[in-house]
């Protein structure tokens, strides 16, 4: 019997309605994303976060949290109000564990944020014969 497996799933959030928290708000959202994964069965090896003054970039951030399983980010245009996650995972952990609790953190705290979009792509798909008794 064939059976298409995959070996990794992402997932994509879309926001719109995004205000920051702050002046330094990629920090704060950066520490979001690492609290998440703190609570998830994934392993951070590595986080950064680049804020943009609006100088050579639009304004806004770009934020990552490393795994060893692959990724989470953040990237916000803050004059637009979007911000754009997404979690990708191929280990044995859950990435809509990791996305759910960014997600309640987010609707905590910035009250007009839609989420505009969810969706979600299997990712390394490969066949795997399995022979039935």
């Amino acid at each position: 019997m064939n059976n298409i497996k995959s070996h990794g799933s992402h997932i994509f959030l879309d926001y719109t309605g995004y205000s920051p928290i702050s002046n330094d708000d990629g920090n704060w959202m950066l520490q979001i994303m690492r609290d998440a994964v703190i609570n998830s069965e994934a392993k951070e090896v590595h986080s950064h976060v680049e804020q943009f003054d609006g100088i050579t970039s639009p304004p806004g951030f770009a934020a990552v949290v490393l795994l060893d399983e692959s990724h989470v980010t953040a990237h916000c245009y803050s004059e637009k109000g979007w911000l754009a996650i997404d979690c990708f995972t191929c280990g044995q952990c859950d990435p809509n564990t990791i996305v759910d609790q960014i997600h309640l953190a987010l609707e905590r705290a910035i009250p007009n944020l839609k989420l505009i979009n969810k969706s979600s792509q299997e990712r390394f798909l490969y066949e795997e014969n399995q022979m039935e008794d």
